[in-house]
């Protein structure tokens, strides 16, 4: 994978956890009880933006 794509890629996965990261704390304070439901994007986008998968 050439250095561009890859940074455009971890780019992109940074602009979606903050993404998921809005919508986890809307639904935390809006909707509690489903907060989970929005849990699983805002942990795999982290760990993509992060590089470690």
């Amino acid at each position: 994978m050439t250095t561009e794509a890859q940074n455009s890629s971890r780019a992109t996965d940074w602009i979606l956890f903050f993404i998921s990261l809005v919508i986890c704390v809307a639904m935390l304070i809006w909707l509690n009880e489903w907060f989970w439901v929005a849990l699983p994007f805002v942990l795999t986008y982290l760990v993509k933006a992060l590089d470690v998968m």
